[in-house]
């Protein structure tokens, strides 16, 4: 670890007397569960890989943890002409590698859209002088793509961003075809895990944990509740009770949000959580609510779902621990994705009542 960097932590954990965080709770209502090694070389199903730099690659690795269809996660050097650079080599600028994250994902469970959705969440794309605390162009951020559709979809979202007004300067993030991507040694792996007091103390004192509660909305667990079993049952009807808690489905055609046209977002009808909005809803002809993607795949679980002799991917919301329907991989592009969802699982909020109800915070993902 480069020397500046040892005494900036060991200032922060003097100051800041922190103790051990439990590394199964992230920053912002992020909740990561323990990291269970998929082996990439058997893996039945496809996969693909994701590549981005946002600064520290520590803080980058870690939010992707734990969410069901990344396989694999890694921290590591990219972008640069020096073959199989070393950490001190990178982080003292003698290369032109950035600290980079690479991202290995079944596009069948999740879509590149969604793994980039939750990058841009993490760091400040504004900055291109380096990020937060580490300065230099070794900790400038980059999007890697590794095709044209990828490239496609990080350029549109970029648009979209900065339309949105989520920052108050235009973001400078680069996007940049793929070229290498070294892994970092081991002891910079799963960092987050091995030595949480100083990852926990290092994303505060650095600033970045501010930065992403400012610009983003909350998405914690204590702010999107579970009711009890039975207030649940008390405000729910029979089949969104049956529906949420027993897995059962909805009638096709016969439901209340597969022809919705209007503008808004789909919230869990258990906790509130935000899951999918009316800007990725398409019309499938399946008789639910189709959308491409989620607002956040990290408001979500995805088990595998073996019942009636069928294998399917479930969608579940993670805040309201209920089901919510499937996802399927014979969308359309860019995601490929078709999340058939059961309208009783959700509650629509439209546009112009967001504001209203509470949601004024997630109106940015409304902009086309």
């Amino acid at each position: 670890m480069k020397t500046a960097k040892k005494i900036f932590l060991l200032a922060i954990l003097q100051v800041l007397c922190l103790s051990i965080i439990s590394c199964s709770k992230a920053e912002n209502g992020n909740y990561q569960t323990e990291k269970i090694p998929v082996d990439l070389e058997n893996y039945p199903g496809k996969k693909a890989l994701a590549t981005f730099a946002g600064g520290c690659f520590w803080c980058i690795e870690a939010p992707f943890e734990g969410i069901d269809g990344v396989l694999a996660v890694v921290s590591g050097y990219s972008g640069g002409k020096e073959k199989n650079p070393t950490y001190e080599d990178v982080a003292s600028g003698k290369t032109s590698h950035r600290e980079a994250v690479q991202v290995t994902f079944d596009p069948d469970v999740i879509s590149y859209s969604e793994i980039l959705d939750i990058f841009w969440q993490q760091f400040d794309p504004t900055d291109d002088g380096g990020s937060f605390y580490d300065r230099g162009f070794q900790y400038t951020s980059a999007v890697f793509f590794h095709d044209k559709t990828q490239k496609e979809v990080a350029e549109n979202s970029i648009q979209k961003l900065d339309k949105a007004g989520i920052f108050e300067k235009p973001i400078v993030t680069p996007v940049l075809k793929f070229s290498n991507f070294y892994p970092a040694e081991e002891y910079h792996q799963d960092y987050y895990q091995k030595n949480p007091s100083e990852y926990y103390a290092y994303r505060k004192g650095s600033g970045r944990d501010a930065f992403i509660a400012k610009h983003w909305p909350d998405k914690s667990q204590e702010k999107y509740q579970k009711p009890s079993d039975a207030d649940l049952k008390k405000n729910l009807t029979t089949l969104q009770y049956n529906v949420t808690m027993h897995e059962e489905t909805e009638r096709a055609f016969d439901n209340a949000y597969n022809g919705n046209k209007e503008e808004g977002i789909y919230v869990c009808i258990v906790s509130g959580a935000p899951l999918f909005s009316s800007h990725d809803k398409y019309e499938s002809y399946s008789g639910w609510p189709s959308f491409t993607k989620p607002i956040d795949a990290r408001l979500l679980e995805k088990p595998i779902d073996t019942a009636y002799g069928m294998t399917r991917v479930e969608v579940r919301s993670k805040l309201g621990e209920s089901h919510v329907g499937h996802v399927f991989n014979d969308g359309p592009n860019p995601t490929n994705l078709r999340y058939c969802m059961n309208s009783a699982a959700m509650k629509f909020i439209n546009k112009k009542d967001m504001e209203a109800e509470g949601y004024g915070d997630w109106l940015w993902v409304l902009e086309d």
